[in-house]
């Protein structure tokens, strides 16, 4: 083959490669729960019905309530798309679960119904009947097949073991007690702080998807290890020393000054944005943003140094590790930032941009989030809702870098807003982007800048983008504004 064919060739082919990245994409809009479970959920609704296990007419009402709740939260979350089934992530995660379970089919008669929360936080979630999920969060998080692979078997575990279910038993029957109506009753004759002792007397009797009660916890870690154990998975205590460290995503600090990150865009940057110099919403001691994730997390389970000591002595001999493949993490870690965007709370997104930056990442598309960033945080400005768009959180959660960043958007001014908008749509990086991504740039143009932001104008624009990029996932962020 001469030379110019070689070259020809090679010109092909990296043409076609460039076609074939662009083509991918993380899911498919069908992909969203609402949609990819909607069987599953009309299923749950007929097989979850409440058994009758109390002669207590107030007691069985207690259970059946709680039974109830647990059956509305999975079939919100599902309605609300908290989880999709993506084509890579997803099944390698309910390939460890069919590992374990076809070891164990004594205790795991059928492959569980797994979900793959869109959740940040490190964590995973037992429902009971079988019913599991895990966050994106703890698959970004994981440094192993094996790490995770615990991190399932423990769910799998409190499922094997009834405690979601033993759990709204005891509940029940607590709240039905003549011990618990008489707290009740000497708390409501009180004179003082009545609201705070009876949210503490009633807060861990409602479903919650953060944590098990702590003795049900070494139970079942000492289950997962020997299910990984009988499916040839190596466990090593160490993983829980890691899991110490779950909760530190926004106290890393970055590689550059925070400066640098934006001229790098040959954006404007002025120091005293990020330097706080009022006594804002944000300084006082208040958090305004959702702060249950802060706490839902594996590390919320007894003390990850104490589960440590409680099983090294259960740890493989040479235990052998699997790297988690970097093409799956990075679409996890994707996902994961998409999803942050869509839910409205910027700050962590972009510092979760700016993280991945760190580490090398040249992906155009991280250039197309931090677009969409500013595009969002202008719209709301626009709209008086900057505050909210931030997700404010107090100091003592974040990182010197974070609360610097969170300052930004709080105070940067609104010309430069309107500014950086506009520098991020004449990028140069959106020329390594496919449709769908130019096509949100139009819609969120016609969000933030288009002169006319009535409610006709966005809808039409969201109808459009989303009649052009039929099955895009960016259609979940259109169809907000296409509602009339």
């Amino acid at each position: 083959m001469s030379l110019a064919k070689i070259l020809l060739f090679c010109i092909l082919l990296s043409l076609l490669q460039k076609a074939f990245a662009q083509d991918q994409t993380l899911y498919n809009y069908q992909d969203l729960s609402h949609l990819c479970y909607q069987k599953q959920k009309d299923s749950l609704r007929k097989a979850w019905v409440c058994p009758t296990l109390f002669k207590d007419k107030d007691c069985q009402r207690q259970y059946k309530e709680m039974y109830a709740s647990r059956t509305n939260f999975l079939l919100a979350a599902i309605t609300n798309d908290d989880y999709v089934h993506d084509h890579e992530v997803y099944p390698y995660i309910a390939a460890i679960a069919s590992q374990i379970a076809d070891a164990n089919r004594d205790l795991i008669p059928v492959d569980p119904l797994l979900l793959l929360d869109r959740n940040p936080s490190v964590n995973a979630y037992a429902l009971g009947d079988n019913v599991l999920a895990v966050n994106l969060g703890l698959i970004t998080f994981s440094e192993s097949r094996e790490e995770l692979a615990l991190a399932i078997a423990h769910e799998m575990s409190h499922n094997i073991l009834h405690h979601p279910e033993n759990a709204m038993r005891e509940r029940a029957a607590w709240l039905s007690s003549d011990e618990y109506k008489q707290s009740l009753n000497a708390i409501l004759s009180s004179r003082y702080d009545r609201l705070t002792r009876l949210q503490k007397v009633l807060e861990s009797f409602s479903f919650s998807r953060s944590r098990h009660q702590r003795f049900h916890e070494s139970e079942a870690d000492s289950l997962a290890i020997i299910l990984l154990r009988k499916c040839n998975i190596t466990f090593d205590a160490r993983y829980f020393l890691h899991l110490d460290s779950s909760d530190d995503e926004y106290h890393q600090h970055l590689h550059q000054p925070l400066r640098d990150y934006f001229t790098a865009y040959q954006l404007p940057f002025d120091d005293s944005w990020a330097i706080r110099h009022t006594h804002g919403l944000s300084t006082r001691n208040y958090n305004f943003s959702d702060t249950t994730t802060l706490e839902d997390s594996l590390k919320t389970h007894p003390d990850c140094p104490e589960r440590y000591a409680s099983t090294r002595n259960r740890s493989s001999d040479h235990p052998q590790l699997t790297p988690i493949p970097p093409s799956l993490r990075e679409h996890a870690n994707k996902m994961l930032i998409w999803n942050l965007y869509t839910s409205g709370t910027l700050t962590p997104c972009l510092y979760r941009i700016f993280l991945a930056k760190d580490k090398g990442n040249k992906d155009p598309w991280y250039d197309f989030m931090v677009s969409n960033i500013f595009y969002g945080l202008f719209f709301a400005d626009r709209n008086l809702d900057r505050f909210n768009a931030i997700g404010i959180v107090q100091k003592e959660y974040i990182s010197r870098d974070y609360y610097s960043l969170q300052t930004l958007f709080e105070q940067m001014p609104r010309d430069n807003l309107r500014q950086y908008c506009e520098t991020f749509g004449n990028g140069a990086f959106w020329n390594n982007l496919a449709s769908p991504e130019r096509g949100l740039k139009s819609f969120l143009y016609t969000l933030a800048l288009d002169p006319d932001g009535s409610d006709r104008n966005r809808s039409k624009a969201a109808h459009a983008f989303a009649t052009d990029n039929a099955g895009s996932m960016y259609c979940e962020f259109a169809e907000n504004f296409e509602k009339k």
